[in-house]
């Protein structure tokens, strides 16, 4: 890696300093599913619309994605430590807002902005955290506790904010960042130093710009047709944002230092591992949110309640980041990426079973089997792409693996959120949007409230259904295509891996 590192035993300072920044990566990792319980009670208290509610919950996600590769280079420019500071400031903030924000629009604003501040804190985070080990075997165990974090908070986040709903106001899912960002601001001066590269990288305004609006403005014709119908405004925004999309692609297929290498997508191992980066967050994230919705307002369980039934798929997720590691050293990573897909399409291949007056075993199950799937993806992707390409393209790859997360969490609420939303507007009552909407309004019969959860519960099965055969195609495929005696070298991220990681996500 091309930057200047202090030589120093990582002792007590060091892991005081691990801890610090792994502050900011929970709340980063959080922040991208705490709503999934909470958007009941978001729902109730600021009515937003079916393609705002959707929005308040991905424009997180699609930020982090949008803009990662980009604050990673931003950073080698000005310092990494300086950006970790001014994002966590910022973030702090935004979250602040988000708390009391008095409607819908103001708070997709404060996620929007807080989406920008995470993507500074990952690539920075890393950065500082591998300036703090400079021995390979103790610098490799730090990394691998920073990706157990990253993945405990995805997992845990909806349980943190169904425990705070049960005492306090929605906005107490925000709230509970500021504490960790003011102790962080406090103690990273004394116990972090600052990194920079010695070869700063080139950032392409153009294609940063041409990624964010190209995204955001087909993921908003998505939305808005779910929710509306297909009309001229949605149709015409996303003729555009596909075009700005192929755009984007085929500018980087021009630069010599692209935002995205789309040319490594030629290899089969690393095409796969990229899109097990992103597939299995999209299934996640879409079941997770739907299935907050589900066991309050289908079931009628309590915020608490619900946390609860959603803990042990949580807990299996967390347990597998941690134990994967040592599966692959045994297995490989071909079997490990099929068995990834098998478990998360079985998962997904369950929740149908769920009905709209029962249904609580059957999601558990599902959470918990396809919580194996997750668990396995988050471990071994970035170190299958890594391995997959050559050594001077590494870099690009592993960036690739981490954006795919990001995106992957934001286009799963989106896409597979907003088929959930058409079935529940086409089979509904027609009375609101959303089921959230239309249990609240007055005067309802018993049967209209059966027929709007009736639609949602079929809008969920269907996305649930859709994920599950994604998965089971993408198994097939890899049984198929990926070479046999796949395996990262060592069972475990070595050394020179960790570093190409590193500096991957700074470029």
């Amino acid at each position: 890696m091309n930057e200047r590192r202090d030589s120093h035993s990582s002792g007590p300072r060091a892991w005081f300093g691990l801890l610090v920044v792994l502050g900011p990566v929970l709340l980063v990792a959080m922040d991208g599913s705490v709503l999934f319980l909470a958007m009941a009670k978001v729902s109730e208290a600021l009515s937003p619309s079916a393609d705002q509610a959707l929005w308040i919950l991905d424009v997180y996600g699609f930020a982090v994605g949008s803009l990662l590769i980009a604050f990673g280079s931003i950073g080698d420019r000005y310092g990494r430590l300086r950006l970790l500071m001014t994002g966590a400031a910022v973030f702090s903030a935004a979250s602040a807002g988000a708390a009391f924000a008095p409607g819908p629009e103001l708070l997709i604003a404060c996620r929007a902005l807080m989406g920008v501040a995470g993507a500074t804190l990952l690539p920075s985070a890393l950065a500082v955290l591998s300036e703090l080990f400079p021995d390979p075997r103790r610098r490799s165990k730090a990394i691998g506790i920073f990706a157990a974090t990253f993945a405990a908070g995805f997992a845990i986040g909806p349980v943190v904010g169904g425990q705070l709903l049960n005492s306090f106001w929605w906005g107490s899912v925000f709230l509970i960042n500021l504490p960790v960002v003011v102790l962080f601001l406090v103690l990273a001066p004394v116990l972090l130093r600052e990194v920079r590269a010695t070869r700063t990288g080139q950032i392409d305004i153009l294609s940063v710009a041409l990624s964010v609006a190209g995204i955001l403005l087909t993921v908003y014709a998505i939305k808005h047709a779910a929710a509306q119908g297909l009309t001229a405004p949605p149709m015409a925004t996303g003729t555009v944002g596909v075009v700005t999309l192929v755009w984007f692609v085929r500018r980087q297929l021009r630069l010599e230092h692209p935002l995205i290498d789309f040319r490594l997508f030629r290899d089969r191992t690393f095409a796969i591992a990229a899109i097990t980066g992103l597939l299995p967050l999209a299934a996640w994230s879409a079941t997770a949110y739907l299935g907050g919705i589900y066991l309050q307002s289908v079931l009628g369980l309590t915020v608490l309640d619900a946390a609860l039934v959603a803990l042990p798929g949580a807990a299996v997720l967390t347990a597998t980041c941690i134990v994967t590691p040592v599966v692959v050293a045994r297995i490989g990573t071909r079997a490990a990426l099929i068995t990834c897909h098998s478990f998360i399409a079985t998962g997904m291949l369950l929740l149908p079973a769920t009905s709209s007056s029962d249904g609580i075993g059957w999601y558990v199950a599902s959470t918990v089997v396809a919580g194996i799937g997750y668990g396995i993806s988050f471990s071994v992707v970035a170190d299958t792409a890594v391995a997959a390409v050559p050594a001077e393209r590494a870099g690009s790859a592993a960036a690739i693996a981490e954006t795919s997360n990001e995106i992957g969490n934001a286009l799963g609420i989106a896409l597979l959120g907003s088929l959930a939303a058409l079935i529940f507007r086409l089979q509904g009552p027609g009375l609101a949007g959303t089921l959230d909407e239309t249990l609240q309004a007055p005067g309802l019969t018993a049967a209209v409230i059966g027929d709007a959860k009736t639609a949602f519960v079929t809008g969920l099965h269907a996305a649930a259904a859709i994920a599950g055969v994604l998965h089971a195609a993408l198994g097939v495929f890899a049984v198929r295509h990926l070479p046999r005696g796949q395996q990262s070298e060592g069972g475990h991220p070595g050394p020179l891996a960790q570093d190409i990681v590193e500096e991957s996500i700074v470029r």
